[in-house]
């Protein structure tokens, strides 16, 4: 018997002019259990989003009459109701083309061609990081309104109002940065492995390996300018969060106390 309580289909909306790759897309997409639609033009796209209501978008770059960085632009700049995730997809493996794509808000990047099977993936980790386990919701609300700014070193953030310093001074990240940061500064000067910030920060299966970890971490660096330092790289391993001059933010009554050299 089926349960009336079961979740709706996840929504995508597939942004492509190629039908081929649409048409291929939306049948593999809607056999796996999504609810499907499809737009060739990027005005009809923004169009669709009004009425369809998508939970992901899978947006491919070069489009007929505007670019699939403008309409990602667009779909940022509309702060009315939930914003859908979006995948952006070319055949441009330029790191530019990724940090343009991120730069307006994307949150993933694919190039072609692609696998339905690693696609798949990657829309299944955009879909779950829009829904937060109920264990990490119980606790956020636990935790004293005092943990809702963390300060380690020179970097600064504000949870609640989504808001992060360096040195006094604020910088914008993205909701994926954001989740970036709050992971490693939760253990400064720990080593993270690039799966575990794969499989914890962006929900990706571990058997996926992306270009998209580095990407967001040299958009930080820059951002951060002159304490870019702050994100060390462990080569070939993972990154860690590095305090200059002072020690990360530790446990009392447990640990063993900081060496002072």
């Amino acid at each position: 018997m089926v349960e009336s309580s079961r979740r709706p289909l996840p929504r995508i909306l597939v942004v492509e002019d190629e039908v081929d790759i649409s048409t291929s897309l939306s049948y593999s997409l809607k056999a796996m259990g999504y609810e499907v639609q499809v737009a060739e033009r990027g005005e009809a796209a923004l169009e669709a989003l009004a009425t369809f209501h998508a939970d992901l978008v899978l947006l491919d770059v070069m489009l007929p009459d505007i670019s699939g960085f403008d309409v990602c632009r667009r779909i940022r700049a509309n702060t009315n109701g939930v914003q859908p995730a979006v995948i952006m997809l070319t055949a441009k493996s330029q790191e530019l083309s990724r940090v343009a794509g991120f730069e307006v808000g994307a949150d993933d990047y694919v190039t072609k061609p692609f696998s339905i099977r690693e696609l798949v993936l990657r829309i299944d980790a955009r879909l779950k990081a829009r829904r937060p386990p109920a264990e990490t919701v119980l606790a956020a609300q636990s935790q004293p309104s005092e943990q809702e700014r963390v300060k380690v070193g020179p970097l600064e953030i504000d949870r609640a109002e989504h808001r992060v310093f360096v040195a006094g001074e604020e910088i914008r990240v993205s909701p994926l940065e954001m989740r970036l940061l709050l992971f490693l500064v939760r253990t400064p000067g720990k080593m993270r492995s690039r799966k575990e910030l794969l499989t914890e920060v962006w929900g990706y299966h571990p058997e996926v390996s992306s270009r998209t970890l580095d990407t967001h971490v040299k958009r930080i660096r820059d951002k951060f300018g002159a304490s870019g330092d702050l994100i060390q790289t462990v080569r070939g391993v993972g990154y860690r969060l590095a305090v200059r001059g002072e020690p990360g933010p530790q446990k009392t009554g447990t640990g063993t106390p900081a060496h002072k050299g």
